[in-house]
C-alpha cells in the first residue's frame, strides 16, 4: 500500500513541477511578445539633416532608429566630399534622444564646434561638422 501511495506522490509531484514549468514559460511568452509590441509601435521623432554649403537648404527628413552618415553611397545621408570618411558618423535615437557618435572617422565629427570622442547628446539646431561638410540637424517633435 505505501509503494502505491509514494508513486502516487512522484506522479503528482512531477506534474506540479510541469504545471509550473508550463506557466513559466506562457509567462515569458506573453511578456515577449507585450514587449515586441510595443517596440513595433514605438515611433522615432523624425530628424532633419541639412548641409549648410549646398543649394538644398531643406535637408532630408528620418524617422528611423539609426542614420548613418558619410561618404559611401550605402550610407544613410552620403556626402561626395573627400574630407568624409566612408562611414563618418552615426545618429541614432535610445533613451528618449538623439546622439550622435564619431565611427573613428579620419578627419573628426565636431558638434558644435567641439570634437566629440563618445556618444553625444544632440538637440534641435545643433550644428555637425563632419570633415569639412557643416550639417544643420533638426528634431521634429510631433
Amino acid at each position: 500500500m505505501t509503494g502505491i501511495v509514494v508513486v502516487l506522490l512522484r506522479i503528482l509531484a512531477t506534474a506540479c513541477l510541469y504545471a509550473f514549468l508550463g506557466w513559466a514559460l506562457f509567462t515569458l511568452w506573453r511578456e515577449l511578445r507585450l514587449a515586441s509590441s510595443t517596440l513595433a509601435s514605438q515611433r522615432f521623432p523624425v530628424i532633419n539633416i541639412a548641409q549648410l554649403d549646398s543649394d538644398d537648404l531643406a535637408g532630408r527628413d528620418y524617422q528611423v532608429s539609426e542614420v548613418i552618415i558619410g561618404r559611401d553611397e550605402s550610407c544613410d545621408y552620403p556626402i561626395p566630399d573627400e574630407t568624409v570618411s566612408s562611414r563618418h558618423s552615426r545618429l541614432s535615437f535610445h533613451h528618449n534622444q538623439w546622439w550622435v557618435e564619431d565611427l573613428l572617422s579620419t578627419n573628426g565629427t565636431f558638434l558644435n564646434e567641439e570634437r566629440i570622442y563618445t556618444s553625444t547628446v544632440i538637440i534641435s539646431g545643433d550644428e555637425l561638422r563632419c570633415g569639412k561638410v557643416n550639417l544643420r540637424l533638426t528634431i521634429k517633435n510631433d
